[in-house]
């Protein structure tokens, strides 16, 4: 089990940027493949984006490929998503996931690979 805290997330104007962080704590962070999910209002929650436990590998959906990009540091045990160009269908609580799998990703990986979750924080995009 890792435990996991979202930041970053805020109120923007559409065109502008944001970058998400979410710091694991507990198990070796490495251990763990990560994942960015989202949830709109009134919407199931989405698959957004998730990177191999050592970073090499990594897969964005593509509603969003072009725009954003996940990262991690497993030095700081902590995973990033990097937003450009945000538009108003971007609106959402994310949420960061970890799952204890060790393969590479080069697909969207379902919800239920992913064990740990974090509490997410929340994107508006609007004028």
């Amino acid at each position: 089990q890792v435990d996991l805290v979202e930041s970053g997330g805020g109120s923007v104007l559409p065109g502008d940027s944001l970058r998400l962080s979410c710091v694991g704590t507990g198990r070796t962070f490495s251990d763990y493949a990560m994942g960015w999910f989202r949830q709109a209002p009134g919407k199931e929650r989405e698959f957004v984006a998730a990177i191999s436990g050592s970073g090499v590998s990594s897969y964005v959906t593509d509603a969003v490929k072009g725009r954003f990009t996940i990262s991690r540091d497993n030095a700081k045990k902590t995973l990033y998503l990097q937003m450009n160009t945000l538009n108003a269908e971007d609106t959402a609580v994310y949420y960061c996931a970890a799952a204890p799998r060790t393969l590479p990703v080069i697909a969207a990986l379902p919800d239920y690979d992913f064990t740990s979750w974090g509490q997410g924080t929340q994107v508006t995009v609007a004028t």
